[in-house]
């Protein structure tokens, strides 16, 4: 009698769901929802979407089984244009890609054969200050050094921060950033490094580097030169801002438009028309994982900062970035232009 009432108040309760939820529930059930990070394993972001691919699914209707995977290339183009242009358009696949992706129609139209506006914004894990810093035995120590001297830094590929931000640097400020590309994730820039192959990086999110030089940073094996961001991070208030150095408004114009994508922090997509119903099931699937103790706790552990953005606020954003007027985005643009 009381498994039989069990049953029935199961029974009513799950046909009290709206019938939308219901129907998400039946399409999700029994499903697969692939995660594809547009870095390479290891990097904050891969780091980041594993976290996320552990809780979202207990979130989403119908409890799908999440897999995470890799597609590395081109400053996460290779990796949106793919499912710009196939999809799947049914929200089983979600992009996590570099937070400069949605400036790449503008600043690098070549590589980005997408519209940013077109993609299903999830949400966005945390928003990011970038920094600047080199190994301790490098000649560079301060950011005045790299107005005089060559200042050798790694990158993963144009698109990334690692690569836009001290490019745009060496032109609107006069720089001495000489930038090596070819490295498949940000664990790799550090062990060329630390073997002397680089002196260090030009732009890595804070939360990244804390995660993954946690010990370096507090045995002062890193020289922390300066920070990337519209404003200071607070943890740290007394190391310098490359927005102040940007003193005509074009040069601050155009850095913003760069300093906007640390906003977007570390987003997540879907492919152009899935379905809207859909997408709001993914946005608050994704709202709740962000507030999961679960997914927290692990996150604290690994040292990794939570301050998300809905689907809406980082869709809001990519609107305003792809909004920048073209002789702005033509500043910057030309600025990432390989030397001739």
């Amino acid at each position: 009698m009381k498994r039989t009432s069990i049953l029935g108040l199961t029974l009513l309760a799950c046909g009290a769901l709206p019938a939308a939820a219901q129907d998400e529930a039946a399409f999700y059930a029994g499903k697969q929802v692939r995660i594809i990070v547009g870095v390479g394993v290891g990097s904050g972001y891969d780091t980041t979407a594993r976290l996320v691919g552990r809780h979202i699914g207990k979130h989403i209707p119908g409890k799908p089984d999440v897999i995470v995977s890799n597609q590395p290339g081109a400053g996460s183009a290779t990796m949106s244009n793919a499912l710009y242009a196939s999809g799947p358009r049914d929200g089983t696949v979600i992009g996590a890609p570099f937070n400069g992706m949605p400036t790449i129609p503008l600043l690098a139209p070549e590589q980005g054969r997408f519209d940013a506006t077109k993609f299903g914004w999830v949400g966005s894990a945390n928003k990011a200050t970038q920094t600047t810093y080199a190994w301790h035995t490098a000649p560079v120590k301060s950011i005045e050094d790299i107005f005089k001297h060559e200042f050798v830094v790694g990158s993963q590929a144009p698109g990334s921060s690692q690569y836009d931000y001290p490019a745009v640097a060496n032109v609107l400020f006069g720089t001495k950033f000489k930038i090596i590309n070819g490295y498949s994730a940000t664990p790799k820039i550090h062990l060329a490094m630390e073997s002397g192959e680089v002196m260090g990086v030009a732009a890595t999110s804070w939360s990244t580097l804390k995660f993954l030089m946690d010990e370096q940073i507090k045995e002062k094996k890193l020289n922390m030169i300066a920070q990337w961001g519209l404003k200071k991070h607070p943890e740290l208030p007394d190391l310098p801002n490359w927005l102040d150095f940007a003193k005509t408004d074009q040069q601050k114009q155009a850095l913003r438009l760069l300093l906007v994508r640390l906003e977007f922090g570390v987003p997540y997509f879907v492919p152009p028309e899935v379905p809207a119903a859909r997408l709001n099931t993914l946005r608050r699937a994704f709202d709740a994982t962000m507030k999961d103790p679960a997914y927290l706790a692990e996150n604290a552990k690994a040292k990794l900062e939570v301050q998300p953005l809905t689907g809406e606020e980082v869709e809001a954003l990519v609107k305003e970035a792809s909004a920048t007027s073209p002789e702005i985005a033509k500043i910057v643009r030309d600025a990432l232009a390989p030397p001739k």
